[in-house]
């Protein structure tokens, strides 16, 4: 998905012209904490919230025009380039640009999150595996061998470093949620089972021998 397919139609637009009061009006209106500020079309950066706070609330962006971060991402740039930014500077919004720095509009965070969402499989239903490895352990094609061996079939799979741990991370989407089979099998081949998420076969097969408990003590 690119970032000019993603921009809000509802996020304002400030002016140099526009006082602080004005500026600090619509960012609690629209709940965000930034907003962009264009000249002519052209786009000349975000002004921030404890900026605005802390200036005359009768002066003019003008004045703060120091204080403007450039950041924006290019509008045919996929969107993680707009997660990035958004996580590297903690924006509630991320400006989108063309070639000229013609201010094209704004991406929500909201947005971005839905959208990272879809991308990572984190909105389709199944069951979730974490495994902690040495990264040059890493084998797509063992992962899914062993987790087809279980009649079940990655939908995504997600591979990351934690800089605090220095570990490596793979988080596998199963296709079906009973995922304790799986996680036996990756324990079996001494994998390092992190987390997994998802309903447990036992606990299924338990709450049918109780239900037929149940039915024979009905009789």
């Amino acid at each position: 998905m690119l970032n000019k397919l993603l921009i809000s139609g509802s996020i304002p637009k400030l002016n140099l012209s526009d006082t602080v009061i004005q500026a600090m009006d619509l960012m609690s209106e629209f709940h965000v904490m930034q907003l962009p500020v264009v000249k002519e079309d052209k786009y000349l950066g975000l002004v921030f919230e404890d900026d605005l706070m802390n200036s005359d609330e009768r002066a003019t962006l003008q004045s703060l025009d120091t204080h403007f971060s450039k950041v924006a991402v290019h509008a045919n740039t996929h969107f993680i380039e707009a997660v990035q930014m958004l996580n590297d500077y903690n924006l509630s919004l991320v400006p989108v640009v063309d070639k000229e720095n013609e201010f094209v509009g704004c991406i929500a965070a909201i947005d971005l999150l839905k959208e990272l969402g879809k991308t990572t499989g984190a909105s389709e239903p199944g069951g979730l595996i974490v495994l902690e490895m040495e990264q040059r352990n890493f084998s797509f094609s063992e992962l899914s061998k062993l987790v087809e061996t279980n009649d079940a079939q990655i939908t995504q799979l997600n591979s990351y470093w934690d800089n605090n741990t220095s570990s490596f991370f793979v988080a596998i989407k199963i296709n079906k949620f009973e995922i304790s089979d799986i996680v036996a099998t990756f324990q079996r081949y001494e994998y390092n089972v992190k987390y997994y998420f998802g309903e447990e076969l036992y606990e299924n097969e338990l709450r049918n021998n109780y239900d037929h408990l149940m039915n024979y003590l009905n009789i």
